[in-house]
C-alpha cells in the first residue's frame, strides 16, 4: 500500500530542498532534483515507520495546494517543483479502515 503526499521542492543556489505540508518537520536536501526526491521519499518512509512503531496515527495526505506566501513571502526562491510523491506505508500497520482508505 502507498500514500501520495504533496511535496514542494525548492531550488537553492547550490542544491534542492523539499518538504511536505502534511508532514511538518520532515524534509530533505540533495544536489539535484532527482537526489532530493529520493532523499525525501526515504525521509517520509522513516517518518511513517517510526510514527507507526510509536502507535501514532499516520499523517493524512490532505494537502491539495501550497501557499507560497506562507513560507516564501518575499518570493526569493525563483524555481519550485511540486508533485504528489508516492510513499509505501509501513508494513507493520494493522489492517484497519484507516489504512485501507490510504
Amino acid at each position: 500500500m502507498t500514500r501520495e503526499y504533496l511535496v514542494v521542492y525548492e531550488k537553492g543556489a547550490n542544491n534542492w530542498s523539499a518538504f511536505s505540508p502534511d508532514v511538518p518537520g520532515c524534509g530533505s536536501l540533495g544536489d539535484t532534483l532527482e537526489d532530493t526526491r529520493a532523499n525525501m521519499r526515504e525521509a517520509l518512509e522513516v517518518y511513517l515507520s517510526e510514527t507507526a512503531k510509536a502507535g501514532e496515527p499516520l499523517p493524512e495526505a490532505a494537502a491539495t495546494n501550497v501557499n507560497f506566501n506562507e513560507f516564501d513571502p518575499g518570493h526569493e526562491t525563483k524555481e519550485y517543483f511540486v508533485e504528489w510523491l508516492s510513499v509505501p506505508l509501513p508494513r507493520s500497520l494493522p489492517f484497519t479502515e484507516e489504512t485501507q482508505a490510504a
